[in-house]
């Protein structure tokens, strides 16, 4: 695999030639990405020729629906999933919130779920409350020094009544990369069903679903490059085990019963950039010319590629500093690079002072007060966060480390 054409990527990204941006490096990914050309394009186009309702017989009407269904079936054919499993949302917290909404339905008092205290809240929270229901939650805790899961601790929480099992892909302010095969056939093997947040995975290369195996696996399109969508894979065998949590009439086709509210039309139809922008890439690269997971693979392995070599001095930088603590592992391959430093002072007044250097960063809690608490991390006090993905340049991180260096 060749190496990543930075100025080719660079040149998709409209926010790179942006005047009022020049001269600053975003390292505040994690929270959201800019917007590649090929989705804005796609949304400036709905919304000036098919801002209409979708699938009426006339032309206007008839591409808007068209161009929506092409966005669920190029994501979901990049994904390795079928067509229907995939449905959108208005974000992932809402998302998660439906989808524990009809396992509270289905669920008997008694019967058990698995969460982390690694995850973000959004994906935590509903499945603690369905507690107030009767099921009972079990928390597979993280080790408070390193932040990992051991996939020993999850086998002995897991019996005959747990029916789910809920973990981040990896997490927000420890970034390093959950076994998710593993974790899932272990889940399996005890007759439960598995949801992954991939909300802090996904921007760093879509995965292949159909590879990894969690029947539910979500993550946030406004930070893989795209509008502000939540998109939600769930399995057949699942999806239409669960209670219908759309209009009643809705609830034969799979990828509505998860959408109580009606779509954002333009947003859907301008997801199917997101499948523009990883052919494009891959075509460029040399990668394959047909087949959506084999080109969705190869520009997974190409972004992971560019990142870890980006990502590695950076944790090197920091990681024997004695004024910091770096969260999670200190080798690239095992993370994402979304990189949480736990300073001896406030984080938020520090990400201010790299504004001054021209670095775009963020210092708080970022919604994940439990793993910061387990890790002894003063959650008020919050933590420094540097997050990146692929558009990011070496330059880039030049300008970070000397600021860095000022700061610190």
């Amino acid at each position: 695999m060749g190496t990543l054409d930075i100025d080719f990527v660079r040149a998709q990204f409209p926010a790179f030639a942006e005047p009022s941006l020049q001269g600053q490096a975003f390292f505040e990914n994690a929270g959201g990405s800019y917007t590649c050309k090929p989705v804005i394009d796609r949304l400036t186009r709905f919304y000036t020729q098919r801002k209409v309702q979708p699938y009426a017989p006339y032309d206007a009407s008839r591409l808007a629906g068209e161009e929506m269904d092409e966005a669920r079936t190029r994501l979901a054919a990049i994904m390795g999933v079928e067509t229907d499993e995939l449905s959108f949302g208005p974000s992932t917290t809402q998302n998660t919130y439906v989808l524990a909404q009809a396992f509270r339905q289905w669920m008997r008092p008694g019967d058990a779920i698995v969460v982390t205290n690694q995850d973000h809240e959004a994906n935590s929270g509903p499945w603690r409350r369905l507690a107030d229901d009767g099921i009972e939650v079990r928390e597979w805790q993280i080790d408070p020094d390193s932040g990992s899961l051991n996939p020993q601790d999850l086998e002995n929480l897991l019996d005959e009544k747990v029916r789910l099992v809920c973990f981040p892909h990896c997490s927000n302010v420890v970034g390093e990369i959950n076994p998710v095969t593993e974790i899932t056939a272990i889940a399996h093997a005890a007759g439960a069903f598995v949801c992954v947040d991939g909300v802090s995975y996904a921007p760093h290369g879509l995965p292949n679903i159909g590879d990894l195996g969690p029947d539910i696996y979500l993550f946030s399109a406004y930070k893989t490059y795209g509008p502000h969508q939540g998109c939600m894979v769930i399995r057949r065998s699942l999806g239409e085990m669960l209670p219908n949590q759309g209009h009643h009439f809705n609830g034969d086709s799979l990828y509505k019963r998860f959408t109580p509210a009606g779509p954002d039309h333009a947003q859907i139809a301008a997801c199917a950039g997101l499948a523009d922008y990883v052919e494009l890439l891959c075509v460029h690269h040399g990668g394959p010319e047909t087949g959506a997971s084999a080109q969705g693979g190869f520009v997974h392995d190409l972004m992971r590629g560019h990142e870890v070599a980006l990502l590695q001095p950076l944790l090197d930088a920091v990681k024997d500093r004695n004024t910091l603590r770096l969260l999670g592992p200190s080798d690239a391959n095992r993370r994402a690079p979304t990189v949480a430093l736990a300073l001896n002072r406030a984080a938020e007044p520090v990400a201010a002072e790299l504004a001054q250097h021209g670095v775009m960063a963020g210092g708080g809690d970022f919604y994940a007060v439990r793993p910061l608490t387990a890790m002894g991390v003063d959650a008020e006090q919050g933590v420094l966060r540097l997050s990146f993905t692929h558009y990011t340049s070496q330059q880039e991180i030049d300008q970070l480390l000397e600021a860095l260096d000022s700061v610190l």
